[in-house]
């Protein structure tokens, strides 16, 4: 199923060469989605970690795929058949993290790699749920995570925090899907940003 000019105005990108990759590897022909991260809170301030990693997020193996989940029922996975991420759901979140907390301009370096032996601090998390849920009152896309932050040096963790945005999608078609998890991933990342810079010393309303 495709999207049309509207849905791709939510800031979505769909990746060319879909179905030459599909042709490739042998796999069905899919749509592939990237979530991009929320609009860049910039002047936040200097913290006091010079260098913050974010680790690769863990997932359980439903999750740490590239597939977009469906939960018809709280025992049941599914996925949809016709679209796929651009990458597997830890690396993507990891990604949008590295991008959003880069952008504040408070840390002297956020990376998925410590440029030296370790970094200053480390944010670690684990993802709960990524994918659409069907309930009672319609379909839901639910988010969340759960984090540390941790000092690498003194070996203790600075912070911890639980991550959640559920947002309601029109139906179960990639063209309403879609639109919702990218409104999700932008509250979830804006959540951790505001943590991330709270537990590194910064006040997240200095930021423009």
């Amino acid at each position: 199923m495709r999207l049309s000019t509207t849905v791709l105005a939510f800031g979505l990108c769909i990746l060319s060469g879909c179905g030459t990759l599909s042709a490739m590897t042998g796999g069905p022909e899919r749509d592939v989605f990237e979530l991009r991260p929320p609009a860049p809170a910039t002047g936040c301030g200097r913290a006091s970690i010079g260098e913050l990693i974010i680790e690769p997020p863990k997932a359980r193996s439903t999750l740490d795929s590239d597939r977009i989940m469906i939960r018809p029922s709280a025992l049941q996975t599914q996925y949809l058949p016709d679209a796929q991420w651009g990458e597997a759901v830890p690396e993507m979140l990891q990604r949008l993290l590295v991008q959003s907390l880069g952008a504040t301009g408070s840390f002297g370096y956020v990376g998925r790699a410590p440029l030296g032996i370790s970094g200053d601090y480390a944010l670690i998390s684990e993802i709960e749920d990524f994918n659409a849920e069907l309930t009672a009152e319609g379909v839901v896309v639910r988010l969340t995570v759960n984090a540390q932050m941790v000092s690498e040096l003194e070996a203790d963790i600075v912070s911890r925090g639980r991550f959640a945005a559920a947002v309601p999608a029109a139906g179960t078609r990639t063209a309403d899907l879609i639109p919702a998890f990218d409104a999700a991933a932008r509250q979830l990342v804006t959540q951790m940003t505001e943590w991330g810079l709270r537990a590194s010393g910064v006040n997240p309303r200095q930021c423009q």
